[in-house]
């Protein structure tokens, strides 16, 4: 039995490791994660019957962390890719350009004078002219949990290298239009 468990932990563990490293979006790697759960719980189970404490230890964290990559990527990842399709299905009902989503993912928004306010998580473009409208900023939480999502107009900020400076203060910037992870504006 423990050999037929073994088989279908590695089967799991390829099909979910090549589901992620295909970067088809935020949906197929969640669902990667989740095959990669199956996978991990298999190797678990194999580790148990076989007296492998290695083994057996070494799935119960990588669980844990599949759990967490299914919370991310189906939930947070999804979520932030849902916004920037209704930003962009609700601009092209109002006047004006049409947006899409541009990434901006993981650079540093930061202040005049270098204090970090935040993370950019996406921003979003006119479909015309390729400028920026607005910039979706994430700050506080940890890994997305307890995160809040700000709005922040590109005419207030440029880019300096590998960060986005504001010329806001923070009391300001957290004054900006807090935004839903899944409904941003389409203007």
């Amino acid at each position: 039995m423990a050999d037929i468990i073994s088989w279908v932990a590695t089967a799991a563990t390829i099909i979910a490791a090549s589901m992620t490293a295909s970067n088809l979006g935020a949906r197929i790697t969640g669902y990667g994660f989740i095959v990669f759960l199956v996978g991990s719980i298999a190797w678990l189970t194999t580790g148990v019957m076989t007296n492998q404490p290695a083994l057996m230890w070494t799935n119960v964290v990588l669980t844990a962390l599949n759990i967490f990559g299914i919370w991310r990527w189906l939930g947070r990842e999804a979520r932030v890719e849902e916004g920037g399709e209704a930003a962009a299905q609700a601009s092209r009902h109002t006047p004006g350009e049409a947006l899409f989503p541009v990434s901006l993912l993981g650079k540093a928004v930061v202040d005049g004078q270098g204090g970090k306010l935040g993370q950019a998580i996406d921003a979003m473009a006119g479909c015309r002219s390729g400028r920026l409208a607005y910039v979706v900023v994430g700050e506080g939480g940890v890994a997305g949990v307890g995160e809040t999502l700000r709005r922040l107009p590109w005419d207030r900020a440029h880019v300096d290298g590998e960060r986005i400076v504001v010329a806001i203060d923070p009391s300001e910037f957290a004054k900006l239009d807090k935004l839903p992870k899944d409904q941003w504006p389409g203007r």
